[in-house]
């Protein structure tokens, strides 16, 4: 993809031309190539605000949950919790119960799955939201004003039961013992986000938050030119908290979490969803599995709104009712730096 003159850049043309290689950005880095295409550049003014330099004499809040168990302890974690997603709506946790080894694995799994023939991973191409499977660059490619940095291969199961066979062969067991994993933790922190909200501790799990989820495997090779571009790596990861990007130091083991968009509607507005980042870097490959809790199969036509015991005469209702389904479409066919969805179902 030759360089051209802003008069002669055709977007749509370059867009199609990267996506029908199916390669990815691996495979521009793989051709050799030492600028990125315009495609990855950001604008000027964008660049100016986004890439000042971030906050880093406030620490984003880290939580551990050793001893979850002892009441006293407990209690300590939740006011942490509530802390964290109700100023933050970002934090990481420590002894989190996942060991290192099913961690490693799964990074080492996704690197196996990126850096195998090209061949194997063309077959897995695919921008069709609805195949569980699918390896692609920039699920909104064609809907962003300008591409991130990385490729990712979406394991997207809303249950715990995916099976096996649908999953890549070469990171197919550290996959499947990462959401044994995850599914556990996640149910433990649904239990501590209901008592942050003065809740039961199973309210939100009764509300099936944290059954189902969906897991983006993103791989970031090393750029040539970062200083123009985003990425969204774990080691260059930012939180927007009170108008100021604030630095997430990566911590050997721990896992970050943040508030979505769906609990911060149902918790009516007390708990935050709140825009990341992250930049691009000279150093790669850079690995990051987020899981996203996003509710069962059998929940896609189940409308979610402020729960009941949150509002009052005096504080009611913020958000109108959101059906999943819908919200899931919308998110999959909007850009991530245009509009936030949560503004549509605004009272």
């Amino acid at each position: 993809m030759a360089s051209e003159t802003s008069v002669d850049y055709d977007r749509t043309k370059e867009l199609k031309e990267f996506d029908e290689t199916k390669a990815g950005i691996k495979g521009l880095v793989d051709s050799g190539i030492v600028s990125i295409p315009k495609m990855f550049i950001r604008p000027a003014e964008e660049l100016v605000e986004e890439l000042n330099p971030s906050q880093t004499n406030t620490e984003v809040p880290i939580i551990d949950l050793s001893n979850i168990q002892d009441s006293s302890r407990r209690e300590q974690i939740v006011d942490e919790v509530r802390f964290a997603s109700e100023e933050w709506g970002f934090f990481q946790v420590i002894n989190h119960g996942i060991p290192l080894t099913v961690s490693d694995d799964m990074i080492e799994g996704v690197r196996k799955f990126n850096e195998q023939d090209l061949e194997l991973k063309k077959e897995l191409y695919t921008r069709d939201p609805t195949k569980k499977v699918r390896f692609s660059s920039n699920f909104d490619l064609y809907a962003s004003n300008t591409a991130d940095w990385r490729d990712t291969l979406t394991l997207f199961f809303l249950d715990f039961d995916p099976d096996p066979n649908e999953m890549p062969e070469v990171c197919r067991e550290p996959t499947l013992e990462y959401i044994k994993y995850m599914r556990k933790l996640g149910e433990t922190l649904f239990e501590l986000l209901s008592e942050a909200l003065g809740l039961q501790a199973d309210h939100l799990g009764s509300m099936g938050c944290a059954k189902g989820c969906s897991i983006n495997c993103h791989y970031y090779p090393a750029c040539p030119q970062p200083e123009l571009t985003l990425g969204n790596d774990i080691g260059g990861l930012q939180v927007l908290h009170e108008g100021q990007w604030f630095d997430v130091p990566p911590i050997r083991g721990a896992l970050v979490v943040n508030i979505g968009d769906l609990l911060q509607i149902i918790s009516n507005d007390k708990f935050k969803s709140v825009k990341h980042r992250a930049t691009a870097n000279h150093v790669g490959p850079r690995i990051s599995v987020p899981c996203f809790f996003s509710g069962h199969i059998s929940m896609l036509d189940k409308p979610f709104s402020p729960i009941k015991e949150l509002t009052s005469e005096t504080n009611p209702p913020k958000y109108k009712e959101v059906v999943l389904k819908e919200y899931i479409g919308r998110f999959l066919s909007s850009s991530l730096d245009k509009k936030p969805l949560i503004e549509y179902y605004k009272l």
